[in-house]
């Protein structure tokens, strides 16, 4: 199976990089690529770059496609080119799966119209106000709608890969690579600590 991360400027590294390091450990059956919609160097939030090897023209076939969240989320809404890509690849693939704001640009795209979903608990309304045709889940560590799986913010992208995971791979797969990284797995997608913040930085920015 090949996965698709699919980068773009001011990205939230953990997004993209807890659940790649949880995909990285099975080489043998996941293939990693970087895509942007340009070639090059993708600048994170935080600064450090990610090179992508494949641009929205030659990108390969995949199978799993990843889109983190992050500040960056605000222009890729009005971003045509990410937007028809996303329209483009993400039917055609087994699971695409989307970490915090990610699911915003998902539902601009129209991709989770008729699903449930999550999102970041403290922006949430900027994913819901993206579509009102989406199953929007406030209490949820991630969702499975199936095709599309959707997590709450920044780490918990990283439970969400360990879930597809035991999806694709068996519980054990993904409780090995749970102990391998030291990483204590949440594995209750509808047990959430954080609804208690919903949309607190939405009300502490207008403040």
């Amino acid at each position: 199976m090949r996965l698709g991360v699919i980068l773009y400027n001011n990205f939230e590294l953990l997004d993209a990089y807890g659940p790649l390091e949880m995909f990285g450990c099975v080489p043998e059956e996941i293939e990693i690529v970087v895509i942007a919609q340009d070639k090059g160097g993708v600048k994170s939030s935080a600064g450090p770059q990610t090179l992508a090897e494949y641009d929205f023209t030659d990108a390969p076939k995949l199978d799993l496609l990843l889109i983190p969240g992050g500040i960056g989320t605000i222009g890729e809404l009005k971003n045509p080119a990410m937007l028809d890509f996303l329209r483009a690849r993400c039917p055609a693939s087994q699971i695409t799966m989307s970490v915090c704001s990610g699911s915003a640009i998902l539902a601009k795209a129209g991709l989770l119209d008729g699903l449930a979903a999550t999102s970041n608990k403290m922006y949430f309304d900027l994913a819901r106000s993206q579509s009102d045709a989406v199953e929007w889940v406030e209490e949820a560590r991630w969702v499975d709608a199936g095709q599309y799986v959707t997590s709450s913010g920044v780490s918990a992208g990283t439970d969400m890969a360990l879930a597809v995971i035991a999806r694709l791979f068996g519980d054990e797969q993904a409780e090995t690579i749970a102990r391998f990284t030291e990483f204590q797995w949440h594995r209750q997608a509808d047990v959430d600590p954080f609804v208690k913040y919903l949309n607190q930085a939405v009300a502490n920015d207008g403040e």
